[in-house]
């Protein structure tokens, strides 16, 4: 079934991606394969930002025809910039970057059907 909707919460660690219509919604959860520990940081305490795991999240929502991109930081600053730099094409489908905690896949999904009821309307 292809899913309209997208949503991406991600941080430097993991990403869940929610590809949803008003009834169903498929899951899928991409961790990053990077090393870094931030207790080992020195200097700024800022990681390279790990463009397989990037890459990875982008092939996940690639077939998307909107997708709202989360998170609690900067990691979804850094994968829009990456994003609009080498996947322009994708980047061109998010509506929205929003600062959201750590919800659950529910609480995530729930907040993102409502973003698009609301947008919808707004249209």
């Amino acid at each position: 079934m292809p899913f309209q909707h997208a949503v991406v919460w991600l941080d430097q660690t993991e990403a869940h991606v929610i590809h949803f219509t008003r009834d169903d919604a498929d899951t899928e959860v991409i961790k990053t394969t990077s090393q870094h520990q931030k207790a080992g940081v020195v200097g700024n305490n800022r990681a390279e930002p790990d463009f397989g795991y990037m890459d990875e999240v982008i092939a996940a929502i690639t077939d998307a025809k909107q997708i709202l991109v989360v998170g609690p930081g900067m990691e979804k600053l850094a994968f829009m910039r990456h994003m609009a730099k080498s996947h322009a094409e994708t980047a061109d489908k998010v509506v929205s970057v929003e600062t959201v905690d750590h919800p659950n896949d529910g609480q995530l999904l729930t907040y993102a059907r409502k973003y698009f009821v609301k947008a919808d309307l707004t249209h």
